[in-house]
């Protein structure tokens, strides 16, 4: 026991002296939980104690007699201080094994498989930026000057809304380059746009509610809903967009610039249709504008949000795209009347964004940098694009076909023969991530095949990629 004691010097430190005797009872009780000390197992005497772990012999025997009074420790007058019971591997076994029982809640949330990003975008993962590009020196410099001029006050508590000056920046930007009609008032800064679903099925959805997505569409849409218990329906696309359907719909979440995953952008004509059967049927519409900053064919449309009247529109975009994930900074452009509540509901949820992040952020936007950063990214991503279709083309013809895209960071591709879920399996034990496509269906019909994100991979990554699955490929049959 003394080398163990021994062990555990670092631990006591600097603390003042109550703090020491709470830590070694709390060491202690550990040890005889996880069953490291046994029942009979003889401490060190009290002075032993104390010279090993270099604390007074009070401190000690404070510790002693608080774990004996808790039933721990037996103390026998000029025996010493023994464990007074043990715990079994078997009844550490059964405690480990006790079912947990969730709520129906936490069950439907469950079963979603919530929502797991790539922690590195190993080619082909799907939606991650190009981090190499990224003017770092600029980021540094903004963010030590700002510690500089205003450290204390960025180490507060933040407004749930978002600090002011981003949100003034982001309706300024979004003014200018999505045509969306808003204020910074209506700016709502969260951590992510998944959060924003959450917050707006919390908000909008109750039990069995009608909710209506794409087919096929973004899962991370699909959980949010299906976790408020929401009752979810397919809308089917064709080479106009998502097409109207009948029904009355509490909740539409809609890809319009640029479906996800297919890449079709909705006509100027269906956008009209769908705002009138949003007034008609008093439904929100979602907007999820992800990734319409990189769009390479002339100018992408501007928003939907921007020809709603009625404010039945709620807008959402994210920086994980445009800047980098773990900036965890998103945003939400809402109707009037929703701003309270969400605001509530985010105080509940997590309480605001950090701040330095948000100041950094909005100086970068202000600054011009932002869309000095977007147009690199843009030119980057366009040739990328182009560098992988020619090389599926060339290499994979007869197996693959790519779906036609105007933008985006990933390609959707066909499978025109072999299994799936087989290649996906031996490609990743092969270093090579294939999200599926099949996935992103939920009422059958499904298409096989992948989407191949390319925005954060090099030339000669996504050569050597391309080549590696096509000797996949070629192994399968």
């Amino acid at each position: 026991m003394a080398s163990v004691a021994f062990s555990w010097h670092h631990h006591f430190a600097r603390q003042p002296g109550e703090h020491r005797r709470q830590r070694l009872c709390a060491m202690l009780r550990e040890a005889i939980n996880q069953g490291r000390l046994q029942q009979g197992d003889r401490l060190p005497s009290s002075r032993l104690m104390a010279a090993d772990l270099a604390l007074s012999r009070v401190t000690v025997e404070a510790a002693y007699g608080q774990l004996e009074s808790e039933g721990y420790l037996l103390r026998q007058t000029g025996r010493g201080t023994f464990v007074a019971f043990s715990v079994t591997k078997k009844a550490q076994r059964q405690q480990l094994a006790l079912p947990v029982k969730l709520s129906r809640r936490g069950n439907q949330i469950l079963a979603t498989g919530g929502c797991q990003d790539p922690l590195f975008p190993h080619a082909f993962a799907a939606g991650s930026p190009e981090l190499r590009a990224f003017p770092q020196r600029i980021w540094q410099r903004l963010t030590s000057t700002l510690q500089r001029q205003q450290g204390m006050t960025l180490q507060r508590y933040g407004d749930p809304q978002g600090y002011l000056p981003l949100r003034e920046a982001i309706a300024d930007y979004l003014v200018q380059s999505r045509g969306v009609r808003c204020s910074a008032q209506q700016v709502v800064v969260l951590t992510s746009s998944q959060q924003a679903l959450q917050l707006l099925a919390w908000l909008l959805i109750d039990p069995d509610d009608e909710a209506w997505l794409e087919e096929p569409g973004y899962p991370g849409a699909r959980n949010a809903l299906l976790s408020a218990g929401a009752n979810l329906h397919p809308v089917m696309l064709d080479g106009e967009g998502a097409q109207l359907r009948e029904g009355q719909p509490k909740l539409i979440y809609l890809t319009p610039s640029h479906h996800y995953p297919g890449g079709v952008t909705l006509s100027l004509q269906r956008r009209h249709a769908w705002l009138a059967f949003a007034r008609q049927q008093r439904s929100w519409i979602v907007e999820d504008d992800y990734d319409s900053e990189f769009h390479y064919q002339g100018e992408p449309m501007p928003a939907m949000q921007g020809l709603d009247r009625t404010g039945r529109v709620i807008y959402l975009g994210t920086f994980s795209k445009s800047l980098f994930p773990s900036l965890r900074l998103a945003y939400m452009v809402v109707p009037d009347g929703l701003v309270d509540a969400l605001c509530a509901a985010r105080s509940l949820m997590d309480g605001h964004s950090a701040l330095l992040p948000q100041a950094v952020t909005a100086a970068f936007i202000s600054a011009g940098h932002f869309g000095a950063h977007l147009r690199l990214m843009r030119q980057l991503y366009h040739s990328r694009r182009d560098l992988l279709r020619q090389q599926l083309e060339q290499k994979l013809a007869e197996s693959l076909v790519s779906f036609p895209t105007q933008g985006g960071m990933q390609l959707q591709v066909r499978l025109l023969y072999g299994d799936e879920a087989v290649i996906t399996r031996t490609a990743r034990q092969q270093g090579l991530l294939l999200p599926q496509l099949s996935s992103l269906y939920r009422h059958g019909n499904a298409v096989p095949g992948w989407l191949l994100g390319f925005s954060a991979l090099e030339n000669q990554e996504i050569i050597q990629a391309v080549d590696k699955l096509a000797r996949i490929m070629e192994s399968s049959h």
